[in-house]
């Protein structure tokens, strides 16, 4: 089959357009429910799709990935709830723009950017899949333990502006993401002898309890039952404002491809990369930061989504998935009889072109499809808030249930929304948290086979001065450090004053 042919075959055949279509469709809605993310949903395709053919189950489970780490911004922008990890930095901006009566225009432009980044990561998987793989291969145990470092040193701007706040919320999240078993050893940690624990803390009911369930406590300690009255004069963006925004999507695009294509870092490292990104390069918004900043919204959709594209780069090309959901999606190529790996583009190059033309079209086709009932989401936010209260918290009960099905995490569900209570309370971001459930197990995990790799703790230290990728990071992590003290920032200060006298 030639690669024209393989490009046009989801066009030709009618069943995986419609697999594909309808995946899509459904991808965007479910990811939008709290709790119910795409992995789970790919996961379930498997056993439905197991006696299609190979194509059309493809189609299915790559229109409900794209449709799915879309999705999850909907619930974050709405109800301050991420339908997903990857929609954490989503709600930064989304939800106080939705709390100023702008979430139809919130949800637009999520929309726009997040085809526009999913785009340039497809078109980033067509073109530089041997350059981006080579790249991803050449990652050691200890690269990777200093990109996770490397996100770490984004708390000053999660942290509402405070390093040692920030700081504090991470170590807080570090710990309680290493609750249950080593990945390594499988040894039991701060279990407490409670058989439910072994498992851990899954990140989305932390976010569940942080996110959505405090806010209602929030609201209800303040009394605050106004309605906020949207205006949806405006959904889709401008042109205009498109092309502003450009350089920045197509910067945290490139972000996201490349965050996508490391195996096991996926969206969310890559969304909150790219936050921090926006945050540090977007000079005078128009809204600060956290308040509603459009630039907010726009770096995270369009990193996230691209990182799909740059998460089938290692799989079909080294047999290594990027992330959970490409894990799936190759362990149910296996079944069908596919092999992805190296030799793939010599013995399938056609599968090849398909996922890249069935991910194209799948971006394309979330355009419309995002764009469907945002009139009717956005009157949301009009539901006076005595009652709407009881649909977040059924909505945090569900989502922190059906995680795993299991009752006890809805425990943790309130227990962390309790903590995010307290942390609102005392003027503290909870995102800091957060980012270390989700890091947390990235940095020790690499940590450990770096150890291994290197021969003892000194041979670790080392390579990051003798491998160029750690040695790069590692500057890059130093100079973030410096800029982001306050003794960096009083002394620019005084040399500012100085040049200017």
């Amino acid at each position: 089959m030639s690669i024209i042919s393989a490009l046009l075959t989801p066009f030709t055949d009618p069943l995986m357009l419609l697999a594909l279509s309808l995946g899509t469709f459904a991808g965007v809605y479910v990811g939008a429910i709290p709790g119910l993310t795409g992995t789970m949903a790919v996961s379930l395709l498997v056993s439905l799709t197991f006696g299609w053919s190979t194509h059309v189950s493809l189609a299915a489970m790559i229109g409900v990935y794209v449709g799915a780490v879309f999705g999850g911004s909907r619930s974050a922008i709405l109800l301050n709830i991420p339908g997903a990890p990857a929609a954490v930095a989503t709600g930064f901006d989304g939800y106080p723009m939705a709390q100023k009566g702008k979430a139809a225009q919130a949800l637009g432009i999520t929309t726009t950017m997040s085809v526009v980044g999913g785009v340039f990561g497809v078109l980033c998987l067509a073109i530089f899949t041997p350059v981006v793989s080579k790249v991803a291969l050449n990652f050691s145990p200890m690269d990777y333990f200093m990109l996770g470092v490397m996100g770490l040193m984004m708390i000053g701007a999660l942290g509402g502006g405070s390093m040692i706040r920030g700081l504090m919320g991470a170590c807080v999240g570090i710990l309680l993401g290493r609750i249950g078993s080593d990945n390594l050893t499988g040894v039991l940690r701060f279990t407490l002898g409670m058989n439910e624990l072994k498992a851990g803390i899954p990140s989305v009911v932390a976010m569940i309890g942080l996110y959505g369930f405090s806010e209602a406590l929030m609201q209800l300690k303040d009394k605050n039952f106004g309605v906020v009255k949207q205006d949806l004069s405006r959904i889709v963006p401008h042109f205009s404002e498109v092309k502003k925004h450009l350089g920045l999507t197509l910067r945290c695009s490139s972000i996201g491809t490349l965050i996508g294509a490391l195996p096991g870092a996926g969206g969310t490292v890559a969304a909150l990369l790219a936050y921090d990104h926006a945050k540090r390069t977007t000079k005078n918004p128009e809204v600060p930061f956290g308040e509603g900043a459009v630039e907010g919204l726009v770096a995270p959709e369009s990193s996230n989504n691209a990182a799909v594209g740059g998460a089938f780069i290692p799989m079909l090309t080294l047999g290594v998935p990027g992330d959970a959901v490409t894990a799936i999606i190759m362990s149910a190529l296996v079944v069908h009889g596919m092999n992805p790996g190296p030799l793939l583009m010599k013995n399938s190059s056609d599968l090849f072109y398909i996922v890249v033309s069935l991910c194209l079209l799948a971006n394309v086709l979330l355009l419309p499809f995002g764009l469907t009932g945002i009139k009717i989401f956005a009157k949301f936010v009009e539901i006076p808030k005595g009652r709407l209260f009881p649909i977040i918290v059924i909505l945090a009960v569900t989502g922190a249930y059906v995680t795993n099905n299991m009752t006890f995490h809805i425990a943790w569900m309130l227990i962390f929304g309790f903590l995010g209570y307290l942390l609102k309370k005392w003027k503290y971001s909870a995102s800091p948290l957060v980012l270390g459930i989700v890091l947390g197990s990235m940095l020790e995990t690499n940590m450990r086979n770096a150890i291994i790799s290197f021969r003892g703790v000194g041979g670790a230290i080392a390579s990051v001065f003798t491998r160029p990728i750690s040695l790069v990071l590692f500057l890059v992590i130093l100079y973030t450090m410096i800029n982001r003290t306050v003794l960096w920032k009083k002394f620019m200060s005084l040399f500012k004053r100085q040049k200017n006298s």
